[in-house]
């Protein structure tokens, strides 16, 4: 399933969402991504017709267990896109996360998964003492932090 770069916004919004809140409205959508409440109610309601939202006007807004796979795998894209474009390229954070963005979309899963062992080879991420298994959920934070000490012990 292909999803534009808008839905895949509104998936990785409502996942984080319902993450952080547990519970997730139009309006916290909205103001997340700092968009009007029409906006979001037909981009719902598009994704709860791909059936990747369970959704009811008025109620909160839940992923489907399709849509919180979906919404994971595009975190993932996007952030080992990140780690690549930060720590191994050095460039600036917010042009990287902007980049990321961009490129999720036109690499291919293989391209990605290919980038991920070599970032994790570069990086010796597999030695994480934190328990780090690159088949598991990634924990964001401790990833790039060590990826950035990495890169200074070679420099």
């Amino acid at each position: 399933m292909k999803l534009t770069n808008s839905q895949e916004e509104y998936l990785k919004t409502i996942y984080i969402l319902e993450k952080n809140n547990n519970k997730v409205r139009v309006t916290d959508i909205a103001q997340k991504l700092n968009i009007t409440k029409p906006s979001v109610n037909k981009a719902i309601n598009i994704l709860k017709d791909l059936k990747l939202i369970e959704y009811e006007t008025y109620k909160n807004i839940n992923l489907t267990k399709k849509g919180e796979t979906l919404a994971k795998e595009i975190i993932k894209k996007q952030d080992i896109l990140e780690i690549f474009l930060i720590g191994i390229l050095g460039i600036k954070r917010d042009i990287a996360i902007k980049e990321a963005k961009d490129i999720k979309n036109i690499m291919s899963s293989n391209s990605i998964k290919k980038l991920d062992t070599y970032i994790n080879k570069i990086l010796g991420l597999e030695e994480l003492k934190c328990g780090y298994n690159k088949n598991n959920e990634k924990c964001r934070e401790c990833i790039k932090t060590t990826a950035r000490e990495r890169l200074k012990e070679t420099i």
